[in-house]
């Protein structure tokens, strides 16, 4: 007995309804609903966290540093990569940054343009290894950031008085200090937005542009979603394995800058609190570990969620340990619920497919 074909008015009803699936579980939305329902509820514990000038400000400051962080890692996780020297690599790009103001005196942005040369040039070089020989990226970027550490220690001990670079550049101190309110009439020009936002604002464009538009990008994807396939169609998987290790290095190094800019320090201490965000914040947001797919956007909204989580509950006061306990369950919950939904979503079109 032939079935019955549904009726015309039913089809945009269905369309309408997969769109508002398709809504409801985009981990993007999700993410933001979660930052809006976060907001609600640690400004109606701590009304203080809506002050702009001793909470917002060095809210969006602190979430600017792990948006680039969360860039770098996103990087190589294209291909299925991980980088765990990721801290490293700015450790070590900010000490050159240091040496470059403290010893030759350099400008701000010039002191910058080095720094970023060392983090692509360090990260190219682990990204030459694992393409030459085959070795998984944890193993050699693990291996690296053992490596790294010692020769950070080394240099700020020789150069450094082992602690920071006393050099200060002109500009510094009003990226750490001002907000584009200041050089306006008060607040005409709306929120306390501190001056490095822009820079990682740019930063998220420039990958958004690298993966959807630009060639490079596409192989890039197309390498980490399988490798052995992208290679038999003629892409140069080799190369791209350095140039996406390459630009994870730069971003490792502007995250460093940016976080020296807030610090108003170039220490050896840059970059010891990046492993962890560089994963959560890309892998929040919805890119894949396994490689084959990134979200900039998400890796916007997961680095803006754990930093309102970390604020907000440094004003309830949690003292350190508690903080970081509190933070790891509520982000484990955070990716399992993100986990369930996705699941269910699956079923829910699956069920829908066969009826």
């Amino acid at each position: 007995m032939r079935e019955l074909a549904p009726p015309e008015t039913a089809r945009p009803a269905a369309r309408r309804g997969a769109r508002v699936l398709a809504l409801l579980t985009n981990q993007r939305v999700g993410l933001s609903l979660v930052i809006v329902a976060l907001v609600v509820v640690f400004s109606s514990l701590r009304p203080a966290f809506l002050d702009s000038r001793l909470t917002i400000a060095p809210l969006l400051a602190d979430i600017t540093v792990y948006i680039v962080v969360g860039l770098a890692q996103l990087a190589v996780l294209s291909l299925g990569h991980m980088n765990v020297a990721v801290g490293r690599m700015a450790a070590l790009s900010t000490f050159a940054m240091g040496f470059a103001y403290s010893r030759w005196g350099v400008p701000l942005v010039v002191g910058l343009l080095i720094g970023l040369a060392v983090g692509a040039a360090i990260g190219a070089l682990a990204g030459g290894i694992i393409a030459v020989t085959g070795v998984n990226s944890f193993v050699v970027t693990l291996a690296l950031d053992f490596g790294l550490l010692g020769l950070v220690t080394i240099l700020y001990t020789r150069f450094a008085g082992g602690v920071a670079f006393s050099a200060r550049p002109a500009g510094l101190s009003a990226l750490r200090n001002d907000t584009f309110a200041n050089y306006c009439l008060g607040d005409a020009c709306g929120p306390r937005i501190p001056l490095v936002l822009p820079i990682a604002v740019v930063a998220a464009l420039a990958v958004g542009v690298l993966f959807r538009h630009a060639r490079v990008g596409r192989e890039m994807l197309m390498s980490g979603s399988n490798m052995k396939a992208a290679e038999l169609s003629g892409i140069p998987t080799r190369r791209r394995v350095v140039q996406a290790h390459a630009v994870s290095g730069l971003l490792a190094a502007l995250a460093g800058f940016l976080l020296a800019a807030n610090n108003g320090a170039f220490s050896a201490a840059i970059g010891e609190q990046f492993l962890l965000p560089s994963f959560l914040a890309p892998v929040l947001g919805g890119t894949l570990l396994a490689g084959g797919a990134v979200s900039v956007l998400g890796t916007v909204l997961g680095a803006t969620a754990s930093q309102v989580i970390y604020k907000g509950l440094n004003l309830l006061q949690f003292s350190l340990e508690n903080l970081k306990i509190y933070i790891g369950l509520v982000l484990l919950v955070a990716l399992s619920l993100d986990r369930v939904r996705a699941v269910l979503a699956g079923r829910r079109r699956d069920r829908e497919v066969t009826t």
